[in-house]
């Protein structure tokens, strides 16, 4: 399935961020957000999402998608293919809109949520049709991580999943389908414990925000961006593999070694300590300068990624490759069909009259 036409309902975070990786792939999108500087800030996320995306498609990119500010989701949702929503993580408020949006979207068109935790048989209660509706969560910034949880409901159909697959899939996106519903899903869950320890060991006094930070992304950060956790860890175990690993290091799970059982308190204490710290690790930028460091890191670690294996790429890398060889394509078909639009409305030449 590839996408000619998808709304995006909330332009947010991350809803910008879809907006921006749609359009950027030649679909057209139509917007609702009520917000009254809700196209200032996503003009602005797709200011910094071209500007990547020059970076990373050398190859081309295809003609841009229009992007529309509808004033109702009704009128947003009415032609779309594939429907993203992305309002702020209430409950009340994400049934309230997709209650909107199914009144009004067409028979066959795709619902995705981007909750960030809540699982879409909840969600899909009240629906006439939850066979069409599934979670699809994204991580920020969406026009760039190619990640996508799909994840379905009791009552989503396996026709949707599949559909789903192939429409993401055909904007770059890496599907993983999550079969069993959770709270969070997985890739939040994995966040919010390496957040639990962080915290701790900030408000202990282990470690400021900048050291933690630095420890992350100078060391197992990278590995991490390019194999996860299981296959560095297979490599940790050396020739004898993850089963020599699991052996070495499996006890220390008994060891207290973190606290994920035992939250800190979440006061305004805490609160405060981590806020100055991480003004005092940042404040010199402005969120969007930080925005286009971490976009041109992003790209440089992809496109590192990408001429790794002798070229074939690994991990995200070959993805890459692929991504921006589709991308080139596009670019290709589309100054092709200008080229024989300009060849057609060329005027002839008229030869000089015989005498």
């Amino acid at each position: 399935m590839t996408i000619r036409k998808a709304a995006c309902i909330g332009g947010g975070v991350i809803g910008g961020g879809w907006i921006a990786r749609l359009a950027l792939n030649g679909v057209d999108v139509d917007v609702f957000d009520p917000h009254p500087e809700a196209k200032r800030k996503v003009d602005e996320v797709m200011a910094n999402a071209r500007r990547a995306y020059k970076r990373m498609a050398t190859k081309g990119l295809p003609k841009e998608g229009k992007v529309t500010y509808a004033a109702s989701i009704a009128d947003a949702v009415k032609d779309a293919e594939l429907i993203q929503e992305s309002v702020p993580e209430r409950l009340d408020l994400k049934l309230k809109t997709l209650a909107e949006i199914e009144a009004a979207a067409p028979a066959d068109a795709l619902v995705g949520s981007s909750t960030s935790g809540f699982k879409a048989t909840d969600m899909a209660k009240g629906m006439t049709h939850p066979e069409r509706f599934f979670v699809a969560h994204p991580f920020n910034p969406v026009y760039l991580l190619p990640i996508n949880e799909i994840v379905p409901g009791e009552k989503t159909s396996r026709q949707t999943v599949e559909r789903a697959k192939v429409a993401y899939t055909s904007i770059g996106m890496k599907c993983v389908v999550i079969n069993k519903e959770i709270d969070a899903f997985v890739g939040n869950r994995l966040l919010e414990a390496a957040w639990r320890e962080a915290l701790w060991l900030v408000k202990d006094g282990i470690c400021t925000v900048e050291e933690l930070d630095d420890i992350m992304r100078y060391g197992f950060g990278l590995r991490w961006a390019q194999m996860g956790m299981f296959q560095t860890y297979r490599i940790a175990g050396g020739e004898a593999g993850m089963r020599h690993f699991m052996a070495q290091f499996g006890p220390a799970l008994a060891w207290p070694w973190t606290k994920l059982m035992d939250v800190p308190e979440f006061n305004e204490e805490l609160v405060d300590l981590i806020a100055t710290q991480s003004d005092e690790q940042s404040g010199q930028w402005s969120i969007r300068e930080l925005e286009r460091i971490r976009d041109d890191n992003l790209v440089g670690i992809m496109e590192a990624l990408a001429r790794a294996e002798k070229g074939k790429g690994w991990g995200a890398g070959e993805l890459h490759n692929s991504y921006v060889k589709q991308l080139g394509a596009a670019s290709k078909a589309k100054m092709s069909k200008a080229a024989e639009k300009a060849k057609a409305t060329k005027p002839r030449k008229v030869g000089a009259l015989k005498k």
